[in-house]
């Protein structure tokens, strides 16, 4: 039986005081991909902010609200990406700068964050439903990879130790998968076991430290191929990271496209414009047009 790809695992490292995050993208990835005719290097990068999106998405549980990932740049190729995550649902895409295409040449290589967007910051967004409260964290995009500005990220946000590591595969046929693991450092009380540089409370001198310091020795041999491998479960893959421990997983959480375009949607958006600006929309025939940057498709609406 072949393994399930696009879900999300959570678990726990309980006699380390660490919490994990691991992620697979296959069919959902492909489908929102196949939307747009992305260049390799745009392609990874999406792929890879969709694998990070989900991870955070699971990890602070937006389950009445949005996690959104954007970046905006200016100066190179990508002018904006934008993915986000809600209930499971994933969608983003990537607006390119038309007067700064790719060259064939440059298809098959890696490109830095920095050569693909200019100047730019990387901004999460948490959103409540229902609620005021929005919670926002913003990075420099000058940076190698977006596995560098995330870790920055989590440097400048949280107050977590947190490790980052994404990779996104093209096999032969064209088709992309990409995957993530995302591990945390926990606060003594959630756990039971000592925080970094607690050494009060009969704390062992240094525990914390050290068990932090083992778990990220052994994040940091998974490979590229095994996140992204669809044919590696990834329970086997935390099994292979962690088996000095105890891991404890929680139940999957399935992943799915989530665009949310659909001509009821649209018409209750332009409902709520006032008739003098829905007439300054329409065209000669009367027709509103409506682009999804999302799925690329077009809607064509009489209101």
């Amino acid at each position: 039986m072949a393994p399930e790809n696009d879900r999300i695992l959570g678990f726990t490292l309980p006699g380390r005081g660490a919490r994990g995050r691991i992620v697979r993208l296959d069919g959902v990835l492909a489908d929102i991909l196949s939307a747009h005719a992305y260049p390799e290097p745009i392609a990874r990068l999406l792929a890879e902010t969709l694998a990070l999106t989900a991870m955070l998405g699971a990890l602070f549980r937006p389950t009445d609200g949005q996690l959104t990932v954007q970046a905006k740049g200016k100066g190179g190729p990508v002018r904006l990406l934008v993915s986000d995550f809600r209930e499971g649902a994933l969608r983003g895409y990537a607006s390119q700068d038309l007067d700064r295409r790719f060259a064939a040449a440059d298809e098959g290589k890696s490109a830095t964050l920095a050569w693909l967007f200019g100047e730019g910051h990387l901004v999460i967004t948490l959103d409540q439903t229902g609620s005021d409260e929005r919670y926002q964290g913003i990075v420099d995009l000058g940076g190698e990879t977006l596995q560098a500005a995330a870790q920055g990220y989590f440097e400048n946000s949280e107050q977590l130790p947190t490790f980052v590591r994404l990779a996104a595969a093209r096999d032969a046929d064209g088709r992309w998968t990409a995957g993530g693991l995302l591990l945390q450092h926990l606060p003594r009380a959630e756990v039971g076991a000592a925080r970094l540089h607690v050494e009060s409370d009969g704390a062992t001198p240094g525990a914390g430290l050290a068990d932090w310091e083992h778990v990220q020795a052994l994040a940091t041999t998974v490979s590229d191929p095994e996140l992204a491998d669809t044919d590696l479960p990834l329970e086997t893959l935390l099994w292979r990271l962690f088996n000095e421990d105890e891991v404890r997983v929680f139940p999957a959480q399935a992943l799915s496209k989530g665009c949310r375009c659909s001509v009821e949607h649209i018409r209750n958006v332009l409902g709520q414009f006032p008739e003098a600006e829905r007439a300054e929309m329409r065209n000669a025939d009367g027709v509103i047009s409506v682009d999804c940057e999302f799925c690329s498709r077009q809607f064509l609406l009489e209101i």
